[in-house]
């Protein structure tokens, strides 16, 4: 009996283990799965000489691979451990072990680019000092390119977006608003057109993508992103800037100025010293100002990105007339259908001039 007890005590024990094993195993290969089923490209850069651990959270954290401890395994039990600085394409429907092999394959990884990503909202002589930072180009020549007519005219017949409306002697930069904020490839030997023609050709694809609510809109392309630069500055969320756009049209259907404190902010360019500029010298005269100027302002005021763009062409409706953030609290927006209800919001947020 007490053999059997034993004997007994071992096969459980054994099951256990192998449990523990064969459970390892499948959470193992669980997490070397692909993260998507469907094709999705993503630009993946690994620097000279960053440390192996580095990279692999840099992979999850890109939602590349499920699990970087996972792919660390995956890593040494596969001999993949030689992976190559450079630009790399890598899809989120391959699984780790094919991600891995793609980074340790020289051939696959471009030494002689440089990826830089562009955020939302920036504006375009940010932009260009980002470009000379990374590239080395002179953001001077970069802002006389974007103001050089004779360039410009050869992009308006090249870009369906681009219409002499951008032609406007009184706007600072020429192309700001359509410098899309994205995270690009440049060669490291770019020329300053080639630049330019890589921010365009993004935006044709976002233009191409809502062509048929632009004309849908009955409004002009430069308008629509002049607004679409508005809402990108004064809104956080997809949400709000549905909000906003809405409130800006309401305004605009009932001939009242726009009166927003952003356009003050690029009408004084470089004189802005904080944010709070904006909030107290919107007296300034300047074409982009909207509290001294009806409707829209001379051009677009930064760089929107595509929910901007999307909330000026499907705003939310709305009573509202105003609206305010708290921009010393959480930045939450809060909106008001009166005067009135605006200047208690002021008041409550400290922000009346």
């Amino acid at each position: 009996m007490k053999r059997n007890k034993k004997l007994w005590i071992i096969a459980g024990a054994i099951a256990i283990v192998l449990v523990i094993i064969i459970g390892g195993i499948l959470y193992y290969n669980s997490q070397l799965k692909a993260v998507s089923k469907q094709k999705d490209e993503v630009i993946f850069e690994i620097k000279q000489g960053e440390p192996q651990p580095e990279i692999l959270k840099s992979l999850e954290k890109e939602n590349l691979i499920k699990n970087a401890n996972m792919a660390k395994i995956c890593l040494k039990l596969n001999g993949l451990s030689d992976m190559k600085y450079g630009i790399f394409k890598l899809d989120r429907s391959w699984d780790t072990k094919q991600i891995l092999e793609t980074l340790n394959d020289a051939t696959k990884a471009k030494q002689n680019e440089t990826m830089i990503t562009f955020k939302e909202g920036m504006w375009a002589k940010d932009v260009a000092l980002t470009l000379e930072k990374e590239l080395g180009v002179s953001s001077k020549e970069l802002i006389s390119l974007w103001n050089d007519d004779a360039y410009l005219n050869t992009l308006i017949q090249k870009y369906p977006f681009l219409t002499k409306d951008i032609l406007n002697e009184n706007v600072r930069v020429k192309l700001e608003g359509y410098l899309f904020p994205e995270t690009y490839v440049f060669s490291k030997k770019a020329t300053t057109e080639q630049i330019t023609e890589t921010f365009l050709d993004h935006f044709l694809t976002i233009y191409q993508k809502y062509e048929k609510d632009i004309k849908e809109s009955g409004q002009s392309i430069h308008d629509i992103i002049k607004l679409a630069s508005m809402v990108q500055y004064e809104a956080s969320t997809k949400k709000d800037m549905e909000l906003v756009a809405g409130v800006f049209y309401n305004r605009l259907k009932k001939g009242m100025k726009l009166e927003s404190s952003v356009t003050v902010c690029y009408a004084l360019y470089d004189d802005l010293t904080s944010g709070e500029d904006c909030e107290i010298q919107y007296n300034i005269d300047s074409p982009y100002n909207t509290y001294k100027n009806e409707g829209l302002p001379v051009g677009p005021i930064l760089n929107p990105g595509e929910d901007a763009i999307a909330a000026v062409l499907h705003p939310e409706k709305s009573d509202y007339l105003y609206f305010v953030a708290d921009i010393y609290g959480d930045g939450k927006v809060y909106y008001a259908k009166t005067y009135d209800e605006q200047l208690k919001n002021q008041e409550k947020f400290n922000l009346n001039k």
